[in-house]
């Protein structure tokens, strides 16, 4: 079964096919990175116009690369939530319309859900070719794609700039939210010290790279302690940068954060982001081997944005007793192979929707949809 995947919650334009929720058979994303970069953040006018320009483009690329028709896609999977209003509009408008042009079965997707699916991905292929394991098609990127599916029960860490929740599946479908931030999540937290720090945005790669030049034990921060025992808070970790900056530099805490940055030489701003980078890490590590041995998972997955980040997959490896078989960073941030790949799981157990009944819901929780 071959799933078409639109994806575009935020700020990248993607549409990908997937064969039998495991096959990727192409995925192709259109970033809008470098004009959020100037406003230091994503300004959502601005990526619901850039969707509109490339929505179809990219569609139609996505089916050339699969070397695929219309006759060959047997649904359509597409993000209704959570997300940018003005950007879900235009992939939810692009995948209705398509459903009823084409007569094809219309699966809404929950985009903080899906981002667990790319771990699911574990082939590649162009069109019922199979060619390997570690290259995506039609592409010059070479990917080192999982090379077996996660086992239930599944721990899913599912960290970016809008959510950090930990989730268990016990099969598709059926899974319980454990605990999530309870203020920032970490990808926000990231960028919101890069800017302090004068790093480039997105903050998630900046901070990891100024972090591999400086002393992680430098600057003691605080982890903070919730009553939800699978509860996280980066807000205070946040701050806590912010006033240990203006103290390293001289100032006082109503010294505005934007003139910081200016302050800092390169070894204290490498300093900052390697002890920054440490705490956060050791804050997601610290709750989810906690849950993986209150569960007895027998597989974890790390998902969203931030699972890309080198130094989380080297601490919780060190951590957790089982092999963990990560999804590559290209698959990590914002795509619609994952979309694709849970279209299809779904497909097996819910009856599509009409496509004209989809509706868009911008803050929509998994925990409202289980």
């Amino acid at each position: 079964m071959k799933i078409l995947g639109i994806e575009s919650s935020c700020d990248e334009t993607a549409a990908a096919v997937v064969q039998d929720g495991r096959i990727l058979l192409s995925s192709v994303v259109n970033s809008q990175i470098d004009i959020h970069a100037v406003y230091g953040g994503v300004v959502p006018e601005v990526a619901a116009r850039s969707h509109i320009e490339v929505i179809n483009p990219v569609i139609n690329q996505a089916l050339s690369d699969a070397k695929l028709t219309w006759d060959d896609i047997d649904a359509i999977a597409v993000s209704y939530a959570p997300g940018l209003i003005g950007s879900l509009l235009v992939g939810t408008l692009a995948a209705r319309t398509l459903a009823i042009l084409k007569n094809k079965p219309l699966y809404p997707i929950h985009h903080v859900e899906s981002h667990v699916y790319a771990n699911f991905l574990t082939e590649v292929g162009i069109g019922d070719q199979e060619i390997g394991n570690r290259e995506l098609p039609n592409s010059n990127s070479q990917i080192l794609i999982a090379t077996s599916a996660p086992a239930f029960p599944v721990l899913a860490l599912i960290v970016s700039g809008g959510h950090s929740q930990l989730v268990l599946f016990r099969d598709h479908g059926d899974y319980e939210l454990l605990g999530q931030t309870q203020d920032d999540a970490v990808g926000e937290a990231f960028d919101k010290v890069a800017k302090i720090l004068g790093l480039a945005y997105p903050g998630g790669p900046s901070i990891a790279r100024a972090a591999l030049n400086g002393n992680p034990t430098k600057y003691k921060l605080p982890k903070s302690k919730l009553s939800g025992k699978y509860d996280f808070s980066f807000s205070g970790l946040k701050t806590a940068v912010l006033r240990a900056v203006q103290h390293e530099t001289g100032v006082d805490f109503t010294f505005p954060s934007t003139g910081l940055a200016q302050r800092l030489n390169d070894v204290q701003r490498a300093d900052f982001a390697a002890s920054f980078q440490r705490t956060a890490i050791e804050t997601l590590v610290d709750k989810t081997e906690r849950a993986f041995y209150d569960f007895g998972a027998k597989s974890v997955v790390i998902a969203g944005g931030v699972a890309a980040n080198a130094e989380l997959r080297r601490i919780l490896s060190e951590r957790i007793p089982i092999h963990i078989d990560y999804a590559p960073s290209e698959l990590c941030t914002d795509n619609a192979a994952m979309v694709a790949s849970m279209g299809y799981y779904y497909s097996l157990k819910k009856q599509p929707i009409s496509p004209y009944e989809l509706e868009v819901i911008p803050s929509l929780s998994m925990a409202h949809i289980n």
